[in-house]
């Protein structure tokens, strides 16, 4: 006890620690180790584990999304080239139609002017025809009261009559043809 007394007379270094309280302090810091290494950092690297396996997984994830999106692009480029591929044929193929039936409508209205003139042109020949034919009747019969007023006789012969108009208008058609 007596060497109790003396250290506990001694004054205390303060920067020198009491052999107990590096025991002490030993054993905890080995017990906080020793709890630290066997469940603190397994937990904390299944944790770090779980979020690399995350963000790689989501990467992997956000890339094939990528190829699929890509890969989408590229079929809806390809179904749009052949979509207006497909529009510029059938706008062609509309232009050739119309272009086709233009040119029946032509047809048919050069074949119906072409019938319409012919049809007039018969009309007026066979008008002419019939003009013609009443001018030298009337014509005929004029010369013939013109020609027994001016010879004094009647010309009533009838086939002599017809003989002479048809002269006088053959000698008429002659003169006007020249």
């Amino acid at each position: 006890m007596a060497v109790a007394a003396e250290e506990a007379a001694k004054p205390h270094n303060p920067i020198i620690p009491l052999w107990e309280e590096i025991v002490v302090g030993s054993v905890a810091f080995a017990v906080l180790c020793f709890v630290l290494i066997k469940f603190v950092f397994p937990q904390m690297e299944k944790t770090f584990q779980a979020r690399v396996d995350a963000i790689e997984g989501g990467l992997k994830r956000a890339e094939t999304a990528q190829a699929e999106a890509n890969q989408l692009l590229e079929q809806y480029k390809t179904q749009l080239a052949e979509a207006r591929t497909e529009a510029a044929r059938i706008r062609d193929e509309a232009r050739a139609d119309a272009e086709g039936i233009r040119q029946d409508v032509l047809a048919k209205a050069r074949e119906e002017s072409d019938r319409i003139i012919t049809a007039g042109n018969e009309q007026l020949a066979a008008q002419r025809e019939s003009i013609v034919r009443e001018l030298r009747s009337e014509v005929g019969t004029l010369a013939v009261d013109l020609a027994g007023k001016i010879v004094g006789e009647a010309l009533a012969d009838e086939a002599r009559t017809r003989g002479t108009v048809e002269r006088f208008i053959a000698d008429l058609d002659t003169a006007g043809r020249r």
